[in-house]
């Protein structure tokens, strides 16, 4: 690597032959591609970052620096606003969509925060159309202090710019943690210089140092280029006779500590109006490498500094005339060796810079501001609110909980720390969120409405307690319904009517969990005595969350109108209206919003919603019949939920993934499930989970042609002819009842449950219950004339195709019935695409089934190479090899895979096959390769 280097000017380069010969094969590469250089302060990554960059220009790059920095790190895509900035003329040469993007992370437009991925390949699309007619390189200076969500950005970008012409260069320190430490990207390790190399550096640099010094900085330095060469200059510029310690600080400091104090005595030469910009320029971020303030206006410029030039503390940039810091611990030493009033007083002047923006203002009057001022926490607040839309909770708790500490009254504290307290809760933060809500109480009080809420959405999500919590959470609505819409707490404070709203929003998500009559007659009792205190959005989930078949008529018409606004929504409101609108089976019409903001939250907003936007996506790839998708963002919900700790939307992940494993055929997977999840949720009396395993139950025992113990799952929600009350899956499960009941002779309680369905009005509710109703309807006819008409109503339902697998199911038992009845070629025209339709699903028992009806009609069905054909070439190869015998260890030893990867394949490619065991595997490839040879 270097000797040593100054910003905008490359000083001798002694040794690193093996990096630079790396570094130039990098720049001269005909693909595009990343490298990171990692390595400790001081040790002369810049100055490779400088070689490379001119050699790239001499190779007819176009070179774009850029520089993290620890004052901009908690600024959303600050540092990519830096490194794109000198490109986004661009941006009006690509497609609409495109430029949305960027419009909704630079341009202040309001819209659909994108995710990571969105935002990277908008990021790629504009690169390449930048490095059209001259290779691009991006180098990035240290790397530790990008912003979260830019290093996000650059590391989906690095991964995947093979092929294309552009490059990316990365240093970071190895003494700091950072997203580019997971980022998968090529590292190259830049050590020590050799003893030999450090020798032959400092005799360049400081030929006249004394025996003595020499040894002494050698010793010291440890072959760190830089602290060769400011020990040197030290030693030069001090008397010989005094001792080392003196010079170079005590033995066992870390060496960017000591390189610190060195500087720290430079700094402390100058005058205090010298020191003042050197201060604005450490705080705002000023200061950096060659070229890399590359946007206008977005730092302080640093003015009149020329002693610090001549200190050695500062450098001028060759190319815009700017001071610059000639190395990061220069920018740390300044900062460090201010006092308190100092670094206040130089923050409230950056504050008066940056008042046109509000996240950059609201950074600075944090820290500036000491004694309570509303107006500053007002400004907190609103910078707290912009981030949450853009996918930033965390930076939004930190600033409202520091706008609680400058309110001025009680009230505006206790609110705002309610509010950190909420937005930390959904960002999966739940100890943080406790905390907060802690230091709302009054000294000596024990709970408050706000305290209520933390704790019970604590309980409920990490242990899924739904019986205190459902007292709780009652009782201080109570105590604010009582007071009118803010009423005095327990800590004599007053609290606004956001609290009852969320308390309220809370004690139906617990009733839903619950899935107790009870507990749900007393929520809508409680509900009804607040009058206008109950927003229409709780109304809304009041009677789509809780009993769909008595309350869920009419609803459908707000839902629909509500999801025209969901971008100006906070994402909790995105999901808890997510979760009406499944309910109604109308959920396909959020998932575009939801698959486009669902990663920004779980990177760096509000993970807990992220990990509920996860389950609603399943759950409409499931019912839209796109079950391989469903299968890994059901995996990857479970993987969230485990991580962090949140126990209940583990169960209700391994819940939804044991529905999807029935559906396929896999049903010891399905029944696995269904135990652990029945295990850990009846206990708990968590109802809405208890009924998913049944549902999952009598799904598998359907499956595989067991339909007395499918009949006994079934009655486990339902009583036949009856929609138990608050029973989440009551209505769900009609056809897997009806079908059930008419398998094991039980043809009166499967008519009777049919009429049921009919008299609650459920075509009425959404359209699923419509097409499973005349579905049950038409299958326990009593005539030929009702049914043809019915099974008419539901083939021609007009959302019938949005399911595939209820309307595979009403063809099948249409094709069974008029075969029995009219012979079976004109059976074939229903049977046919019934086995068809299982065939794509994956639905492995339902397809054998519909096969051997199609073989009842005389017609034996053709063997399919659909399944086969949608095989992936990694697919392929894992089932060849699985067939052959071996081991899912020895596959994933073969292919580069973990063992569990291989299962996941396995459980993919089973349904593709029409098979359910392991040891089908040679037989169906067989048979399959075979047909594919007709």
């Amino acid at each position: 690597m270097t000797g040593f280097q100054r910003w905008g000017v490359t000083m001798t380069m002694v040794g690193r032959e093996d990096e630079q010969a790396e570094l130039e094969a990098f720049v001269k590469s005909a693909t595009g591609q990343a490298l990171v250089l990692r390595g400790e302060t001081g040790v002369g990554k810049s100055s490779l970052l400088s070689r490379a960059a001119a050699l790239a220009e001499q190779e007819g790059h176009v070179v774009i620096r850029a520089a993290g920095v620890e004052a901009e790190s908690e600024l959303p895509y600050a540092g990519l606003h830096q490194f794109l900035h000198p490109l986004l003329p661009d941006v009006a040469r690509l497609d609409d969509g495109t430029r949305a993007v960027f419009d909704a992370v630079f341009g202040g437009v309001r819209g659909d925060p994108p995710s990571v991925m969105t935002l990277g390949i908008a990021v790629l699309t504009l690169l390449s159309l930048s490095a059209e007619q001259r290779p691009l390189l991006l180098v990035l200076d240290d790397g530790q202090w990008l912003d979260d969500s830019s290093a996000d950005v650059c590391g989906f970008v690095g991964r995947r710019l093979a092929g294309g012409p552009v490059k990316l260069l990365v240093a970071v320190r190895t003494d700091l943690t950072s997203r580019f430490d997971t980022a998968a990207l090529p590292e190259l390790p830049i050590t020590a210089l050799t003893d030999e190399d450090a020798a032959r550096l400092l005799d360049h640099r400081c030929p006249e140092l004394s025996r003595q010094a020499r040894r002494i900085v050698l010793e010291q330095a440890q072959g760190n280029p830089l602290a060769l060469v400011e020990l040197a200059a030290h030693f030069a510029g001090r008397s010989r006779d005094l001792p080392a310690e003196d010079l170079i600080g005590q033995h066992g400091v870390p060496l960017p500590r000591r390189l610190q104090r060195l500087f720290g005595t430079r700094i402390a030469a100058l005058d205090e109006r010298v020191r003042t910009e050197l201060l604005m320029g450490a705080l705002d971020g000023a200061g950096t490498p060659s070229g890399t303030d590359a946007v206008p206006g977005t730092r302080y410029r640093m003015r009149d500094a020329d002693a610090a030039v001549a200190a050695g503390l500062l450098d001028i940039e060759v190319v815009t005339g700017d001071f610059v810091f000639r190395h990061p611990l220069v920018r740390s030493a300044v900062v460090r060796m201010a006092t308190p009033n100092q670094r206040r007083a130089a923050h409230l002047a950056l504050a008066q810079v940056h008042r046109e923006n509000l996240e950059r203002r609201a950074t600075h009057l944090a820290v500036a501001t000491v004694d309570p001022d509303e107006e500053v926490a007002d400004i907190l607040e609103a910078a707290a609110e912009s981030a949450t839309r853009r996918g930033g909770a965390l930076a939004a708790v930190t600033w409202l909980t520091r706008a609680a500490e400058l309110s001025e009254n009680h009230t505006d504290r206790s609110r705002r720390l309610t509010d950190a307290a909420f937005v930390a809760g959904h960002a999966a933060r739940l100890g943080q969120a406790h905390r907060l809500v802690q230091a709302n109480l009054a000294p000596g009080s024990t709970e408050s409405p706000a305290s209520v809420l933390a704790a019970a959405y604590r309980a409920l999500y990490q242990d899924g307690d739904v019986r205190s919590t459902h007292r709780q959470v009652s009782a201080a609505i109570e105590t604010l319904r009582d007071g009118g819409t803010a009423t005095a707490s327990a800590d004599g404070k007053t609290q606004p009517e956001e609290v009852l709203t969320r308390l309220v929003i809370l004690l139906l998500a617990i009733s839903q969990f619950s899935g107790d009559r009870a507990a749900w007659e007393s929520t809508h009792e409680l509900l009804a005595s607040m009058g206008d205190l109950v927003t229409e959005h709780s109304r809304l989930y009041s009677g789509t969350w809780s009993d769909v078949t008595r309350h869920g008529a009419g609803w459908a018409g707000p839902v629909r109108q509500a999801a025209a606004n969901l971008p100006d929504l906070e994402p909790w409101d995105v999901t808890r209206l997510g979760a009406a609108a499944y309910h109604l089976d109308i959920l396909s019409h959020y998932r575009p919003y939801l698959q486009r903001v669902v990663d920004r939250e779980l990177e760096t907003g509000a993970v807990a919603t992220g990990m509920v936007m996860l389950h609603q996506i399943m759950l409409d790839q499931m019912a839209v019949g796109e079950w391989a998708q469903a299968e890994d963002t059901g995996q990857r919900g479970l993987d969230l939920a485990t991580e962090h700790g949140h126990h209940l939307f583990a169960a209700q992940s391994r819940a939804y993934l044991a529905q999807l494993a029935a559906l396929r055929g896999q049903v010891g997977r399905a029944r696995d499930l269904q135990a652990e999840v029945d295990a850990w949720a009846r206990p708990r009396g968590l109802g809405f989970l208890t009924q998913v395993a049944d549902s999952a139950g009598a799904t598998a025992a359907l499956s595989s042609g067991d339909y007395e113990a499918a009949y006994l799952y079934a009655i486990g929600i339902t009583q036949p002819g009856t929609f138990r009350p608050y029973a989440y899956q009551a209505s769900r499960t009609l056809l897997d009842l009806v079908e059930a009941a008419q398998h094991t002779g039980r043809v009166e309680q499967a008519r009777a449950h049919a009429l049921a369905a009919r008299d609650a009005g459920l075509p009425s509710v959404s359209p699923r219950l419509g097409l499973i109703t005349y579905g049950a309807l038409a299958m326990t006819a009593e005539n030929e004339r009702e049914a043809a008409e019915m099974f008419t109503r539901a083939e021609a339902h007009p959302d019938a195709a949005r399911f595939p697998f209820e309307l595979a199911r009403i063809r099948l038992a249409h094709g069974v019935r008029v075969r029995h009845v009219q012979g079976p070629a004109a059976a074939r025209q229903y049977l046919v695409p019934a086995a068809e339709a299982f065939e794509r699903l994956g639905a492995a028992g339902w397809t054998e089934r519909a096969r051997a009806e199609l073989r009842a009609t005389g017609t034996p069905p053709r063997v399919s190479t659909l399944n086969l054909a949608s095989l992936t070439w990694q697919e392929r190869r894992i089932a060849d090899l699985a067939a052959s015998g071996l081991t899912n260890k020895e596959i994933g030893e073969r292919m580069h895979l973990s063992p569990r990867t291989v299962s996941s394949h396995l459980y993919r490619i089973f349904p593709k096959l029409g098979i359910t065991a392991r040891a089908a595997l040679r037989d169906a490839l067989s048979r399959t390769d075979a047909a594919a040879k007709v």
